[in-house]
């Protein structure tokens, strides 16, 4: 999730580095989906709207977890800050990846990955039911460790908002740097819905942990990326795009005839066939 007080530079810079991405596409001919625009900001709207309503139960957890850490990790020392960059993406890496390999993590995930078209607005194309998804638990071990809520609070926003700019087809490969960080190359194969780029490239600033853990996958000139979900959605309504997952998830639970399988439906990997014997 974005940093919920509204910071007027970043602000700013969304909207400038968004223009010039829409000038860009017009001047290339790739044109610019003007209906998925509003779907993602429709959807950023019920984002913001969701957080402030259910936010506060993500910060209560990490201070509450905080409180019973054995060690305290000083705000004011530097080595806080860069311990906790290296452990907050190590953290998001998990937490990213649970989100694409749990079936209940997927239902608010897939709403990111729901846009058909990859422009730097998608990024803000984020699932209304994250606090219920529950894969934001997955940070609480940082508060443990000693990390204020709001070293991890900064630390996230400072993530989320380097990975705005991944968001988009402007930019190609970027030489050495693909080797260290996440780059815009490395996140359009996360988005893309082919079977060869399904699962891949987690990481939010860095990208050293998909190739420390093997889901790194590098784009291919011969496989370009489609974008969006395997089964795509269409429309550019923010309702049915917070909530199409759930409703697949409904009706799959309801198909299941066992406890194994209804288990497997929300906690197994998405796709996954909750019924055969090999699931």
């Amino acid at each position: 999730m974005f940093d919920k007080e509204f910071n007027p530079a970043f602000g700013l810079v969304v909207v400038l580095f968004a223009l010039a991405e829409w000038a860009w596409r017009r001047h290339s001919g790739r044109g610019y989906d003007l209906g998925s625009l509003g779907g993602n900001l429709g959807v950023m709207a019920g984002y913001t709207a969701s957080s402030l309503l259910a936010g506060g139960v993500v910060t209560a957890s990490l201070f509450a977890v905080h409180s019973i850490a054995p060690v305290q990790w000083a705000l004011d020392d530097w080595r806080t800050w860069v311990v906790g960059f290296f452990v907050l993406e190590f953290f998001y890496y998990w937490q990213h990846r649970f989100s694409h390999t749990v079936r209940w993590c997927w239902t608010s995930h897939a709403v990111h990955h729901s846009p058909n078209e990859f422009t730097l607005p998608a990024a803000f194309r984020l699932g209304w039911t994250s606090t219920i998804s529950g894969a934001w638990v997955v940070l609480l071990p940082m508060a443990l460790m000693g990390f204020h809520p709001l070293v991890i609070g900064a630390l996230l926003t400072f993530n989320l908002q380097y990975q705005y700019f991944l968001h988009t087809e402007a930019v190609g490969k970027l030489g050495p740097l693909e080797w260290i960080f996440n780059t815009p190359s490395h996140h359009r194969v996360h988005h893309g819905s082919n079977a060869e780029y399904l699962d891949t490239n987690f990481g939010g600033v860095l990208i050293l942990f998909d190739r420390l853990f093997g889901t790194f996958v590098e784009e291919r000139k011969d496989v370009p990326v489609k974008y969006g979900l395997t089964t795509p959605v269409a429309s550019h309504n923010p309702f049915v795009i917070a909530f199409h997952e759930w409703g697949n998830l409904w009706r799959d639970l309801r198909s299941r005839r066992t406890l194994r399988g209804r288990w497997l439906a929300l906690f197994g990997r998405p796709g996954q066939d909750a019924e055969s014997p090999c699931a």
